[in-house]
């Protein structure tokens, strides 16, 4: 009688084509990997330069901070209602406390609903990483948000060294990233893919229209939140299933 594939093997074969261990059997619930991408730390070094040098460039040129500003001031004088409130429900969805609620309610569906804490957990983590990333980096470049009185209409009183980069667009691009990652492999990858790279743009442009942020801001967001996503898979593939197998099995798995 042969018994259960290892758990190494069994998480080389499914890592890539999107399908994972929480189905039927001995193994199931066990791990759940992340696409495995083989060069995932230079190339998260390799983001996170960028960011840095974008950073630091623009703290030490202060005419392309000006000219930068000049894109919110236009942004400022052409504020439509609908846009608006456009705008402003992005502000407040993707923040960190309706959006930590979000990730926290859809973690809990894929474990109590689906069954599967491990895959629950990953994509958390994926999920949060976007913010984590930020606030790293926030601390680091330390950016005046574009000043608010030079706006002719303010929409938000957000003030501080925290504008370089975005935390609600790197939380959207993280956000994503999870998502697809949950539906890899299914008919349903390629219209999730499209639909959070369209949402991440949508919410970058948010941030310029209610004028918190500079355009360099969101760029580096998208960078900063891939070079998270890419630390917290190469960790989760390397150290996951040593940690996946101290989870008890009426925890992975609480419908059974």
């Amino acid at each position: 009688m042969t018994g259960p594939a290892p758990l190494d093997r069994s998480a080389e074969r499914h890592g890539s084509s999107g399908t994972h261990l929480s189905g039927t059997g001995p193994a199931a619930g066990r791990f759940w990997p992340l696409p495995r991408q083989r060069h995932w730390l230079l190339l998260a070094v390799l983001f996170s330069a960028v960011v840095i040098a974008l950073g630091v460039t623009v703290k030490l040129l202060p005419g392309d901070t000006a000219a930068e500003l000049g894109i919110d001031q236009n942004l400022s004088q052409h504020h439509i209602a609908v846009l608006t409130a456009v705008a402003m429900a992005i502000n407040l969805v993707f923040g960190p406390v309706v959006g930590l609620a979000v990730v926290a309610v859809i973690a809990l569906v894929i474990w109590l609903v689906r069954g599967d804490l491990v895959k629950a957990v990953a994509f958390g983590l994926v999920a949060c990483s976007g913010w984590v990333a930020s606030e790293a980096f926030k601390l680091l470049i330390a950016r005046q948000r574009p000043d608010q009185g030079s706006l002719v209409d303010p929409l938000s009183p957000e003030t501080g060294s925290n504008s370089f980069p975005s935390g609600h667009v790197s939380f959207a691009v993280a956000l994503a990233f999870a998502l697809f990652f949950l539906v890899r492999g299914t008919r349903w990858a390629r219209p999730v893919a499209i639909l959070g790279a369209v949402v991440a743009v949508i919410v970058a442009w948010s941030r310029l229209y209610v004028g918190v942020h500079y355009p360099t801001d969101v760029t580096a967001s998208f960078l900063a939140a891939s070079a998270a996503v890419l630390v917290v898979t190469g960790l989760w593939n390397r150290f996951g299933p040593a940690l996946a197998e101290r989870i008890p099995a009426a925890l992975r798995s609480p419908r059974r």
